[in-house]
């Protein structure tokens, strides 16, 4: 008869050495209680791979909630300027999930400080520059030039000759953005490439300090380290226009929780059991959500030109993600 040597160690302490305290006793979560009844299945821990496969769609959610949230911040532009809704996104996030966690500073190691607070440098920078370039140019748009630096962050994970060329085609969409007798401004599309390179980072820290922290005390403090860089930049910028109008605090807070909390929580949920290559290439629908929800909410229709950008990056997205799942078993 086989026995399992390393699961019995792993469940029971005295197999392993540990010695268990007299009187103590680890119950088992299968075992049937006093009534004779057993814990539900949700409330058992899931195995290793549960969230992998809830991957696709958790990530739906994140782009879901963050278009939402942009559309929400891009309503507050006539009142207040863009620096100042990134200030407020950043605060507000990271003054909620201050609350929620409330981070003990002073146990973290010098690794997780480090950790944190490069990747909250880059939310300040990808708060800003996406705010700037959403002030110019409409919410698709910028959607699909931010999509590219993770995009092309798969590609140069992979190395592969057919996601070498999905890459190129979505250059070329970028490319047809920014090409000569269009209408969009350079500054914006500049703007949106700055926030391309802050999300390219924000991928790759996300995933460390996900390792770093068992829990969401490393994106508490890297929202914190983010709040402190980029709220005084905006209070100074344009302090006096929220102090004239007040009433914007609420969809501040709002533009928070959608593009902030709520997506930053999912990613780094995601990225603990994903690799930064997959979860670019599960950004593929970013674009049109974005398209679909600056039309629907901001009332936003795309020329031919931009949808043609938008519909070669999305299918260069896509043939990355076929040329991926192709090279598995």
């Amino acid at each position: 008869m086989c026995t399992d040597t390393g699961a019995s160690r792993a469940r029971d302490p005295e197999a392993a050495g540990v010695p268990r305290p007299e009187g103590v006793t680890v119950p088992d979560p299968r075992a049937p209680d006093a009534q004779g009844s057993r814990a539900p299945d949700a409330l058992l821990p899931r195995p290793p791979g549960a969230l992998a496969r809830l991957a696709p769609l958790l990530v739906l959610a994140q782009m879901c909630s963050l278009q939402l949230g942009a559309a929400v911040a891009k309503t507050t532009y006539e009142r207040v300027d863009p620096v100042v809704v990134a200030g407020m996104r950043l605060g507000f996030a990271a003054l909620f999930l201050a609350l929620l966690v409330r981070p003990r500073l002073r146990a973290l190691s010098r690794a997780q400080w480090l950790g944190a607070a490069a990747l909250g440098l880059v939310f300040a920078g990808n708060n800003l520059t996406f705010f700037l370039a959403l002030g110019r140019l409409p919410l698709g748009v910028a959607a699909t030039v931010e999509l590219l630096g993770p995009l092309l962050l798969a590609v140069a994970l992979s190395r592969r000759p057919a996601q070498l060329a999905a890459g190129l085609l979505a250059v070329c969409g970028v490319l047809l953005l920014g090409a000569p007798g269009g209408d969009l401004p350079l500054a914006g599309l500049g703007f949106a490439l700055a926030a391309a390179g802050c999300r390219t980072a924000y991928v790759l820290l996300s995933k460390r300090v996900g390792r770093l922290f068992t829990d969401f005390t490393g994106l508490s403090v890297a929202l914190l380290v983010g709040a402190c860089v980029l709220v005084p930049v905006a209070a100074v910028h344009g302090g006096a226009a929220v102090a004239a109008s007040p009433s914007v605090l609420l969809p501040g807070g709002a533009v928070a929780v959608l593009s902030s909390l709520v997506p930053y929580a999912l990613d780094m949920a995601v990225l603990r059991r994903i690799d930064s290559r997959a979860f670019g290439v599960l950004l593929a629908l970013t674009p049109a959500v974005g398209a679909l929800v600056g039309l629907v909410f901001l009332h936003e229709p795309l020329g031919r030109r931009e949808a043609a950008a938008i519909t070669l990056v999305v299918a260069a997205t896509v043939w990355s993600s076929q040329a991926a799942s192709s090279r598995r078993p």
